[in-house]
């Protein structure tokens, strides 16, 4: 079975989406400093635009994010821990998943999600690397 199969399962999606929502919620929440200010208040003011866009925006990739994700979980193999393997290929793993999000935001009608996407990019590669051992943790609760 896939990671794209188990993960959209119809009985397992919703709870992965509100997971990895909730990591992208923690990960934010410990963000540090000038740039993690700057982070906090982009999320800020998209989420005051739509309070919901982070589930939306997950349930929306999750089969991109999936199908991304794919090869790292072939070559992982179901041994050790996901997350620490993801961070492991950390520049790997982080250049697919932003793919994912690069296309997404390119493809957006609505100018303040691109504004914010935008304003953020440039740090992206590492702050989805400081995601990695979390997602992975998720995804392998899922997944296994």
């Amino acid at each position: 079975m896939t990671l794209s199969e188990t993960l959209l399962a119809a009985d397992r999606r919703p709870q992965v989406v509100t997971d990895l929502a909730a990591v992208i919620d923690a990960e934010v929440k410990d963000k540090k400093g000038l740039s993690g200010a700057a982070i906090k208040a982009g999320y800020a003011a998209v989420r005051k635009f739509n309070p919901t866009v982070t589930t939306d925006a997950t349930n929306r990739m999750l089969p991109e994010v999936a199908t991304a994700l794919q090869p790292f979980w072939e070559d992982f193999a179901g041994s050790g821990d996901f997350g620490a393997y993801l961070a492991g290929r950390g520049d790997e793993a982080a250049d697919a998943l932003l793919a994912v999000t690069d296309k997404r935001a390119a493809a957006t009608d609505r100018e303040p999600l691109r504004r914010a996407y935008k304003g953020l990019r440039g740090k992206a590669k590492d702050n989805v690397k400081q995601a990695l051992p979390r997602l992975g943790k998720v995804i392998q609760q899922y997944a296994s």
